[in-house]
């Protein structure tokens, strides 16, 4: 599982030009689930992205995590982080899960933020969406459950 953190002051996702999501000051994830990712990746990375100290502290140093700072999400399944491009140069994208199990443990790593007491906006699986965001900082973070 890979999921691109980016710290925001605000995002949002629309589908066919309608808002489908929004949030302010938190986290937009972009979210691949590879094809052996299992329920226990999904965990460890839903727990990193809880517990990590990315917004400033009152001394200017990042101390605070989203809890702290009583931060949203907005979570966007992404299966081109599993992108291959060693071959020639259009992607191959065999690493990626199968739709059916990659949108089950999508929303099961959406769940598990919610758990958390995060809100927890999304985009659509599978739809074509337009993202916008508002970086801040610009801090941006890649977890992977095969790097633990």
């Amino acid at each position: 599982m890979r999921v691109v953190v980016q710290k925001v002051a605000e995002a949002s996702v629309s589908v066919a030009g309608e808002t489908i999501g929004e949030i302010g000051k938190g986290f937009l994830l972009l979210v691949g689930i590879g094809k052996e990712d299992s329920q226990e990746d999904v965990a460890y990375v839903a727990r990193k992205v809880s517990n990590l100290r990315v917004f400033e502290d009152e001394d200017g140093k990042m101390n605070r995590s989203l809890k702290d700072v009583e931060g949203a999400v907005l979570s966007i399944s992404q299966f081109t982080l599993f992108a291959d491009t060693k071959k020639g140069n259009r992607p191959s994208f065999t690493g990626a899960a199968a739709p059916d199990a990659g949108e089950t443990l999508y929303q099961a790593f959406n769940e598990l933020l919610r758990a958390e007491g995060f809100s927890v906006a999304s985009g659509r699986f599978g739809a074509h969406m337009e993202v916008r965001l508002n970086n801040d900082g610009p801090v941006t973070i890649l977890i992977d459950s095969k790097n633990k």
